[in-house]
């Protein structure tokens, strides 16, 4: 496990399909991504939106929609508040954005009453699958929490790990990021990196290993740490997650890989009573099913934990 996401969505399989709530899901990229991973065992959907507008887009997709649940609610913040609550009580496992604005979506996650707020921080984790490497690559914080203080990375951290240890890496590397490898006071980024380092030492944070400051290339290239005569290092090129300093660095990573490289990915917001599928419109559909089965890899975790 936790090398690939056709192993993830095998193992979701043996454990049992799940259930996602789809918050107004009158969407057609998200019609066929519900499609994708019902087909592929990964999971079942309940539908909340405006019914007639669903089943007129499913009959454009030429998707048949008996055995969906669907939940007619034509207003777009009642529907999210009512997808929502299905996962606050348990009737569905995992929550995911149709078509509604980011801002009101996130609304009804946090909403009190109905809501899947905890008292954790709430951050972003995608997980990449990158053609020649070996092993999935978790980055965070690349779309939610904008300038991340020591505070929020420990957070970070403590959430990604979650979702690593999930996808079944048992002790995840973790490398805080930056332009160097090496503390400068000049520079609060390379200070905090080693904080957290520090923290993980003294058992502050357990469950992996921290090793921080690095630059890039010596937390994800061995040939890059080896050259550097890195080899002292927790880390020499095989972290498993990359904590980026703020969502500028991780967002151009994540831009970067996705535009340049081979690669397979998905994403999820964490820090919630049961995991959140945050894609954008623009991500595909395999990007969007990649997301589901994190999802459901992660309820399947948090179920024993």
């Amino acid at each position: 496990m936790g090398k690939r996401f056709d192993e993830i969505a095998e193992k979701v399989r043996k454990s049992g399909m799940k259930k996602v709530a789809v918050s107004v899901a009158q969407d057609e990229a998200v019609l066929e991504a519900v499609r994708a991973a019902k087909e592929r065992g990964i999971a079942d959907a309940i539908l909340v939106g405006d019914e007639a507008k669903i089943k007129e887009i499913a009959a454009a997709l030429d998707m048949d929609l008996t055995g969906y649940e669907i939940i007619n609610e034509p207003d777009v913040i009642q529907a999210s508040l009512k997808a929502v609550k299905l996962a606050h009580d348990g009737v569905a496992d995992m929550y995911m954005k149709g078509i509604i604005d980011t801002k009101n979506f996130l609304k009804s996650v946090l909403d009190k009453e109905v809501g899947l707020r905890t008292d954790k921080t709430l951050s972003h984790v995608c997980v990449f699958e990158i053609a020649g490497r070996e092993g999935l690559l978790f980055l965070t914080d690349v779309a939610f929490l904008p300038y991340p203080s020591l505070e929020d990375k420990v957070a970070i951290i403590k959430n990604t790990v979650e979702i690593a240890q999930a996808c079944g890496i048992q002790t995840p590397k973790v490398a805080p990021v930056a332009a160097v490898e090496v503390v400068n006071p000049k520079m609060p980024v390379t200070v905090e990196a080693a904080e957290l380092t520090k923290m993980c030492e003294e058992g502050q944070i357990t469950g992996c290993i921290v090793d921080g400051p690095l630059s890039l290339d010596l937390a994800i290239d061995k040939e890059a740490a080896k050259h550097k005569g890195a080899e002292g290092r927790k880390i020499v090129g095989d972290a498993d997650i990359v904590l980026f300093p703020d969502i500028h660095a991780g967002n151009i990573t994540y831009k970067a890989l996705t535009h340049l490289c081979d690669c397979k990915n998905g994403n999820i917001l964490t820090g919630t009573k049961a995991p959140v599928i945050l894609t954008s419109r623009s991500d595909s559909t395999e990007v969007k099913v990649n997301s589901l089965a994190l999802g459901a890899i992660v309820a399947e975790f948090l179920k024993s934990h």
